[in-house]
């Protein structure tokens, strides 16, 4: 049986999930992960990319957590990180409208398309739900992941350095509850989507909020440009 949880192994998050999750559980993600990927349907990301999220972004370095539903389901899309595709394909509509909510926030176009640069930095791209079958948005959605993903929340809100949680859409703001508001920001408005972007996310400063937020809590700002 082939290890998928390799590369999450290299991080410093699964230090810190192996006693909350157990190695039962972390398993049977294994067991899922195996049958998924040697399975007739094709499934994204690219398994190399499943845990992209933790391997940019480490817990030690976490400043800002993005909350995304499921990877992007076309063939080239999904990157592990949430709302980011590779420059070599065209923004969806919430990325799309990401990028106008930056160019009315801070006055200047971002041109790409591909998010990595923000991992880089300390931005975490967290999808709750971490694969997805070809052509079948949420297709995993309520078989492992959750568990998984809210912990990830949990201890990124557990570790004491603040942060900023960016919690787009009803989806990813049910996951407040897991975030210490006490320590931590949280910003919340409706999905970037194309369904939803007009109805609070147009408008809602989330860059400027949390770099201004960063800033006054001792941390360095993210470059939302790059």
């Amino acid at each position: 049986m082939k290890d998928y949880l390799v590369n999450l192994k290299k991080t410093d998050w699964y230090q810190h999930l192996k006693p909350v999750l157990g190695l039962d559980y972390l398993n049977q993600i294994n067991d899922f992960l195996n049958k998924a990927y040697t399975g007739p349907l094709r499934v994204f990301p690219p398994e190399d990319k499943i845990f992209s999220a933790m391997l940019y972004t480490s817990l030690a370095n976490t400043k800002v957590v993005i909350v995304g539903q499921d990877p992007y389901h076309e063939l080239g899309q999904a990157q592990g990180l949430s709302f980011s595709v590779p420059d070599n394909f065209p923004a969806p509509s919430s990325l799309q409208n990401i990028h106008k909510e930056i160019a009315s926030d801070l006055g200047k176009t971002r041109n790409s398309h591909d998010l990595i640069p923000w991992a880089k930095q300390g931005v975490l791209l967290l999808n709750s739900v971490l694969t997805v079958e070809e052509h079948k948005a949420n297709s995993h959605a309520g078989m492992i992941w959750e568990k998984f993903a809210d912990s990830v929340i949990q201890l990124a809100s557990a570790e004491p350095q603040p942060k900023v949680f960016i919690l787009w859409g009803n989806f990813a703001r049910r996951k407040a509850v897991l975030i210490n508001p006490k320590k931590d920001l949280i910003i919340q408005s409706a999905h970037p989507s194309g369904f939803s972007a007009n109805r609070g996310f147009f408008g809602s400063k989330p860059f400027s909020q949390t770099n201004s937020w960063l800033l006054s809590h001792d941390r360095t700002a993210i470059d939302w440009l790059k």
